[in-house]
């Protein structure tokens, strides 16, 4: 499986929403903006962010770091690379989007998380759109999950015949025996003679047969949208999943996005 074009967005509007119901605006210690107009941002630049954030925005708010647990302000070089793996929600050649979470903040977003779907509809709010590439067979079962998800898909039925079909395009284990290797073969071999065969006549039974005999190891791409209580319910459900593209692509990749540890895959101390 593959995952290109990741952007994470609205996390600002998330937590301001999170606050909403206590009206605890005033508390809320986290940075949002926009860093580095001329290019993507680099760690000098965002050790700046961070020492902007840290010295003057809060003590704008009023916060003192006196008030949070663990020594936040004197675990410089901890809280610098906490904030450099999660600070960068999209990076683009002209822009950064930048969140950085403050205690605060953080603290109440996993309060709720922890409290349940109930309450943690903030995280709702915090949109995720992604470039997927995977088989057919897991496809039909990410097609499972329909609520607050979206996807636009590469066309089979329209490109099918456009190019060459190789073993490329196919999601096939290497670790099998000669036979089945063979097996691969014939199936790629005989895709492509219908394929051909389509092209030279232009006779739709042959496109018919090879989209009706196109094995569910196809790889096709698809930009999904989604939020991050959608991938906290996937990622609960399929991380022990018999598919290792669920266990070892899917949920590999969901830790990988910003705040995900602290977020969408928290789980309680007591839990195993």
């Amino acid at each position: 499986m593959d995952f290109k074009n990741v952007a994470v967005s609205n996390l600002e509007g998330a937590i301001r929403g999170m606050r909403n119901p206590l009206e605890s605006w005033k508390r809320s210690d986290s940075y949002f903006g926009i860093a580095n107009l001329d290019g993507g941002v680099s760690e000098d630049e965002l050790i700046d962010i961070i020492d902007i954030w840290t010295t003057k925005d809060l003590k704008e708010k009023d916060i003192s770091f006196e008030h949070y647990d663990n020594n936040w302000e004197d675990a410089w070089d901890e809280r610098l690379h906490w904030c450099i793996s999660n600070g960068i929600l999209y990076d683009t050649p002209n822009a950064s989007l930048m969140a950085i979470l403050g205690p605060n903040d953080l603290k109440l977003a996993q309060s709720l998380v922890l409290a349940g779907t109930e309450h943690h509809k903030f995280m709702r709010q915090i949109f995720v759109s992604v470039d997927i590439t995977a088989p057919l067979y897991w496809w039909k079962e990410f097609d499972t999950y329909k609520v607050g998800t979206t996807a636009n898909s590469t066309s089979t039925m329209h490109k099918l015949s456009s190019v060459p079909i190789t073993k490329e395009m196919f999601s096939f284990d290497e670790d099998w025996d000669l036979t089945f290797n063979m097996l691969q073969g014939s199936i790629i071999k005989g895709c492509e003679d219908l394929r051909k065969k389509y092209v030279e006549t232009n006779d739709k039974r042959y496109w018919r047969a090879l989209v009706q005999i196109l094995p569910s190891a196809w790889l096709q791409t698809r930009t999904v949208t989604m939020n991050y209580a959608n991938l906290r319910n996937m990622y609960f459900q399929r991380r022990n999943h018999k598919l290792v593209e669920w266990r070892e692509d899917f949920c590999n990749w969901v830790e990988t996005l910003p705040y995900a540890k602290e977020l969408i895959v928290l789980e309680n101390n007591n839990e195993n």
